[in-house]
């Protein structure tokens, strides 16, 4: 029998499945290793787009897994490619609502048939991805859906459709697109307050009635009610938010932040500890500079696996981050720049040649863990604002799209730690606001509150009272069949 020694068809097996991009995979990964931690079989399917991704970042053996950790691939109906970028997201939205279910359900047949694996016994599914629900229904097992946002930004998705019911939706014409328009106060959202139309998620400023995106946010967040429970990558920090998410919702678990839950449960060294999911690949480099810096003196910088801004936005951000005379370590994504490379100008690399590193990718959890690190220039997405909170590192904010301009709006806002700074890019603005995040006084209370953030963040994931704990052994429960999830 050699490796099927462990083979038990009692085991319980979760199948489990993200949407297919970068900061909706690497959370459920994490959900997924804690599942295995905890006894479960786990079959993990990406796209084959991704799937093929992850093999050319990672190496050819990356998704071997092991015998109770197994990747499996269905395509997302979109036409081929193999540009190393996110796909466009109103097409991969619409394609996986179309395409998905036909091959999923394929797949849960196939490994229904196999007689070296535990039938599947549950799924885990992204959010967004609710076509699984109906797989679920059909094979009458559990599923517990993951919203990967922030729980504010989940709040204000599950309200898309009183934003049409109220016309404030679509827009008219482009000239609604106006400061005064976005700064019409929204009030009727529970738990959520001093809120405008501009803190709402991106995808309400649309002037098409028949917008992709409004109408998916609005069908998936409905579907949502089918869910056997809800987790959310988060923890007290939007406490009052989760409280009044219960009354529209299957019931809400918050178990973040997911990454500090599962280096508490997980070696590095382990076998799942070695399973990775970034897509680009990682550059080490980054923590032996650090390693070299003074506590809190270097300003690091990443937008994320989405974010795309003009070449003159990259220029400014570059004067910027010189002029501030500080330390900083920049990620640059090959596809950063809208339609071209990436390319800084050669005087900015002498002027800051003895002061900076330049990366494509690095492992940024352990960036921002850093003690080095003082502070982040963020999109503000939600990994990587809870890798910052959880890191006690305060943020200069520059939201780009979907739920990261209410991410920006609670961070600066309702808990303190981050500093916006305006759409249009100029380097005099990066290069004061960098300065008060690293040497102010505004900048020194940032870090203070982060640092509270931080201890709460340790305190629901350390120990085995801690809420995040508490919640994810619910949710096992749930997931086992042992409880209506109440």
């Amino acid at each position: 029998m050699g490796s099927h020694d462990d083979f038990n068809p009692q085991k319980p097996h979760v199948v489990c499945v993200p949407y297919p991009a970068q900061g909706h995979i690497n959370p459920m990964l994490k959900v997924a290793k804690l599942l295995h931690a905890k006894g479960f079989h786990v079959t993990f399917v990406n796209t084959v787009y991704n799937h093929n991704r992850l093999l050319r970042s990672r190496g050819p053996n990356a998704l071997d897994g092991l015998p109770s950790f197994q990747f499996e691939a269905i395509p997302d109906g979109l036409p081929e490619t193999d540009v190393d970028a996110t796909q466009d997201i109103p097409a991969l939205c619409e394609s996986t609502m179309k395409n998905c279910l036909a091959p999923f359900k394929e797949l849960l047949r196939q490994i229904n048939a196999r007689d070296d694996v535990p039938p599947v016994s549950c799924i885990v599914s992204d959010g967004c991805m609710s076509f699984t629900l109906d797989a679920a229904e059909e094979l009458g097992i559990p599923e517990v859906l993951f919203w990967t946002p922030s729980a504010c930004a989940t709040m204000a998705y599950l309200h898309f459709y009183l934003f049409i019911e109220k016309g404030l939706s679509p827009f008219i014409d482009e000239s609604y697109l106006t400061k005064e328009y976005l700064d019409t106060v929204i009030d009727w959202i529970p738990s959520m307050k001093n809120l405008k139309l501009k803190d709402i998620p991106s995808f309400i400023r649309t002037t098409n009635p028949d917008d992709i995106m409004l109408k998916f946010v609005i069908r998936e967040t409905e579907r949502s009610k089918r869910a056997s429970a809800i987790i959310l990558n988060t923890f007290d920090l939007e406490h009052d938010i989760i409280q009044s998410m219960q009354s529209i919702l299957p019931p809400v678990y918050s178990v973040g932040p997911l990454h500090l839950l599962a280096n508490r449960e997980i070696q590095e060294s382990s076998e799942t500890g070695k399973m990775g999911s970034n897509l680009w690949k990682e550059e080490v480099e980054c923590l032996a500079w650090l390693d070299t810096k003074a506590p809190n003196s270097v300003v690091y910088v990443n937008f994320g696996s989405i974010t795309v801004m003009s070449a003159k936005q990259l220029e400014e951000f570059a004067w910027g981050l010189a002029g501030s005379g500080k330390e900083f370590l920049w990620v640059i994504r090959p596809d950063l720049v809208a339609g071209e490379e990436a390319v800084v100008s050669p005087e900015f690399l002498t002027e800051t040649a003895d002061r900076r590193m330049l990366a494509s990718w690095c492992p940024q959890e352990k960036v921002l863990a850093h003690p080095s690190v003082g502070g982040f220039l963020t999109h503000n997405g939600w990994n990587s604002m809870l890798e910052s909170l959880s890191g006690g590192v305060p943020m200069v904010c520059w939201p780009f799209f979907a739920d990261q301009q209410t991410n920006c709006k609670f961070c600066c806002d309702e808990w303190e730690v981050g500093m916006e700074i305006g759409g249009d890019v100029r380097r005099e603005e990066i290069e004061k606001v960098i300065r008060e995040l690293m040497d102010g006084e505004k900048g020194k209370k940032m870090r203070d509150k982060a640092e509270e953030w931080r201890r709460l963040a340790e305190e629901a994931t350390e120990h085995e009272h801690g809420s995040s704990v508490v919640n994810f052994e619910t949710v096992v429960k749930v997931l086992l069949g042992q409880g209506s999830g109440d």
